[in-house]
């Protein structure tokens, strides 16, 4: 059971890490003026995210079947040691910020030249290139915390990113949680975690990206300086790990609300 946690805690560490490292390739992008060629390349990693959430599922249920069949499991506080997992993997990649904006340029740059993902990977993955790649690793500075003040930006933004942030991280894990607890409508609440996800992914769209983009239209137009749109990628990450601790005290009453909705 310890090894069927460490994995899915794993792949919720990769997809939060995955998800907000994209930023990187965002401010990349900006700086250099490929902000098309950015976007497709966020487009991959999130691929890579979404997929490790595919992996994810099954073995969640494992934890679901576990729980039922074992009066001695708590799935409560398995949840709990997931849900930190993608806390640790926001903060992760916050830490590895500056170094994945380095490597970024230079994936543009090369991606460029190479035409093609697979022309990419032919001439950039090897052992010399990977050794080389030290040399752009940046560690992030104490002065950078200092810069990320909620002045300047919509306090709007950066509160709807922590609670968007919230419910995504806890959508699936409150669903199946509410589902253990009931065997009645069970799975109607299993099946619940997709319309949850839903409303993020809409929140997200509608509320978040737009003033993002306009954001990076400012700063392309040199209506606003690149520093600025560093800054909203510092507290939106920074509201990505105050969300993920929000999930933590949102899980049982996300559960119970979903219990009550089904079973009316």
């Amino acid at each position: 059971m310890l090894e069927q946690i460490i994995l899915v805690s794993s792949f919720t560490f990769i997809i939060h890490f995955a998800e907000t490292i994209t930023y990187s390739l965002r401010l990349a992008g900006v700086r250099m003026g490929k902000i098309a060629v950015a976007i497709s390349l966020t487009g991959i990693i999130l691929l890579v995210s979404r997929t490790a959430n595919m992996v994810q599922a099954p073995l969640m249920g494992k934890l679901i079947d576990s729980a039922k069949t074992s009066m001695e499991y708590s799935l409560i506080e398995q949840f709990r040691i997931i849900i930190l997992s993608a806390s640790l993997g926001t903060i992760a990649a916050m830490l590895a910020f500056p170094t994945a904006v380095m490597l970024a340029r230079r994936v543009i740059a090369h991606l460029e030249v190479a035409g093609s993902i697979p022309g990419l990977l032919r001439t950039t993955v090897s052992i010399e290139k990977l050794k080389n790649s030290r040399s752009h690793i940046r560690l992030p500075k104490l002065g950078m915390l200092a810069r990320l003040r909620i002045g300047g930006i919509p306090k709007r933004l950066f509160l709807l990113n922590i609670i968007v942030t919230a419910i995504y991280t806890i959508g699936v894990l409150a669903a199946l949680l509410a589902s253990s607890i009931t065997t009645e409508h069970a799975i109607a609440a299993s099946q619940s975690s997709g319309l949850i996800n839903g409303v993020a992914t809409i929140l997200l769209a509608l509320l978040i990206d737009p003033e993002i983009g306009l954001l990076t239209d400012k700063v392309l137009k040199g209506e606003k300086k690149s520093a600025a749109l560093t800054k909203v990628f510092g507290l939106l990450m920074l509201s990505r790990v105050m969300g993920t601790v929000l999930a933590q005290l949102l899980l049982v009453p996300a559960a119970t609300l979903i219990l009550w909705v089904v079973s009316r």
